[in-house]
């Protein structure tokens, strides 16, 4: 059995990438052809689309009675896309901050990081919990679009790095878009099913919490498609928004992808995934925050957008570091628990 759960877990997370990549490129081309700009495809479409495996994986956790790996997973994820992602590709190259990462994307974030502790205090998340969640996405959405719309230079550097992107998107027939979307759908569920049954059949195995899998495998797993987008934009050049796509994507995470175990059930929060791992979360959360506000020298660019510094890989080797010995207490717990 050991074996059918290990195959599962590497099938689901390649499949997940996978679909997760196809799911993304069919709707964004959907959304292009039927007329959404493209900063609001890049903020609506493109964000929500690279959280796709960590929503199946919930979704699927909590219908298979294993909560801890939803929570694990959403938390997990926070903390590997600042700790790991982000890290990594600021060691690649430096990171240009632009000022609307502190003036909107970086508030919405500490403020939402704020509820969700809040939420989670009590150990536990229900429907409110779940309603209170997802009922800041559209509020977010609104704050997105209208500041892109008061942003000037900056929201014509954003609107132009996104056109770059999407450009780079294979050219396909609105009906072979629906088709791959539809698709890319079902393998998502498919492979999150898949990773949910490997993962949760391990943790019974070897006596490991549900919780602490979704922070490790399934959490490094559901950001592999960021880590691979972040770090091949780096490497194209493309890095003006490599910030706020982590902080994007962290946002989502909380709003979106944590409130799925409270809307299907009651969900329990192990203490531990309070006292520690939330606080991890909130604790790179303030060190990301802390450092652009550092970093906040305005100057003006040569072609004249606000910028506020870098992250440098300082910065990149800061992050890399807190996720290693993260990880390190996370296995020494796992292996005192046994």
């Amino acid at each position: 059995m050991l074996i059918y759960n290990i195959i599962a877990i590497v099938l689901g997370l390649i499949i997940l990438v996978w679909s997760s990549d196809q799911f993304v490129n069919s709707a964004a081309s959907t959304a292009k052809m039927l007329g959404m700009s493209t900063l609001m495809i890049g903020l609506t479409v493109v964000s929500f689309g690279t959280s796709a495996p960590e929503i199946m994986v919930a979704i699927n956790s909590a219908l298979n009675d294993a909560p801890g790996l939803a929570v694990g997973n959403a938390v997990g994820s926070n903390i590997a896309n600042i700790g790991l992602v982000l890290g990594i590709t600021a060691l690649v190259c430096a990171l240009p901050i632009r000022s609307g990462l502190i003036k909107r994307e970086l508030p919405l974030l500490l403020v939402v990081t704020g509820v969700t502790g809040v939420l989670m205090y009590d150990l536990k998340l229900d429907m409110i919990d779940g309603i209170i969640l997802l009922a800041m996405m559209p509020v977010t959405l609104f704050i997105f679009h209208k500041f892109s719309h008061q942003a000037g230079n900056e929201h014509d550097a954003a609107e132009n790095e996104f056109e770059e992107e999407i450009a780079d998107l294979p050219e396909m027939s609105l009906t072979k878009a629906w088709g791959m979307l539809f698709i890319s759908l079902v393998m998502l569920i498919a492979s999150a099913h898949g990773l949910v049954w490997g993962a949760s059949g391990i943790a019974r195995e070897f006596g490991i919490s549900e919780l602490v899998i979704g922070l490790t495998i399934v959490a490094i797993g559901t950001s592999l498609p960021e880590l691979a987008a972040s770090v091949a934009s780096a490497l194209k050049g493309h890095h003006d928004l490599a910030i706020g796509n982590i902080i994007g994507s962290n946002l989502f995470n909380l709003m979106t992808v944590l409130s799925v175990p409270g809307l299907i059930t009651l969900t329990p929060i192990e203490p531990v995934g309070f006292s520690r791992d939330y606080f991890v979360m909130l604790a790179l959360t303030l060190a990301l925050a802390l450092f652009i506000f550092i970093q906040g020298r305005t100057k003006q660019t040569s072609t004249g957008v606000a910028q506020t510094g870098q992250l440098t890989r300082v910065h990149g080797l800061i992050f890399l570091i807190g996720y290693t010995a993260y990880m390190v207490q996370l296995y020494l717990s796992s292996v005192g628990a046994n």
